[in-house]
């Protein structure tokens, strides 16, 4: 599994004009599943999301967590986190899960942080979706098990 972090002061998920998710400060993340992948992988790289030190606090001095500060994910869905771009000019997604074992690991992931008492919202798995998002500093991390 790959995740793709983004500090957000905002952010929401679209789909069809419709809001399906949104956060105000916390966590935009994008998670791809690959074919290996279990839910212990799952369940791995959502621990390691919410307890990743990367927020800072005016009132407290170091480096805190999500579940430090109660801030909120909002976790999208995207195999092209899985894209081959090494030949040609058009990607292959050969390394990207079928739809029938990501959506179940994905929710696993989503799962996972909400048991952690991570508020946690989502896109829509496998639709068309519009990603709003105000980055904060930017700060961008990639996760990957």
């Amino acid at each position: 599994m790959r995740a793709l972090l983004q500090r957000v002061r905002e952010a929401r998920v679209e789909v069809g004009g419709e809001t399906v998710g949104a956060i105000s400060s916390g966590l935009l993340i994008f998670v791809g599943v690959t074919h290996s992948d279990t839910p212990e992988t799952a369940k791995w790289l959502a621990e390691k999301s919410a307890r990743l030190r990367i927020f800072e606090h005016p009132e407290r001095s170091g480096q805190h967590s999500l579940l430090d500060l109660g801030l909120e994910v909002l976790a999208v869905s995207q195999f092209t986190l899985y894209s081959n771009t090494n030949k040609g000019r058009r990607p292959g997604y050969d390394e990207a899960a079928p739809p029938e074992v990501a959506e179940p690991l994905f929710n696993h992931f989503v799962q996972v942080l909400r048991k952690l008492g991570v508020s946690t919202a989502t896109g829509r798995f496998g639709a068309e979706m519009q990603v709003h998002l105000v980055n904060n500093g930017p700060v961008t991390h990639w996760l990957e098990r």
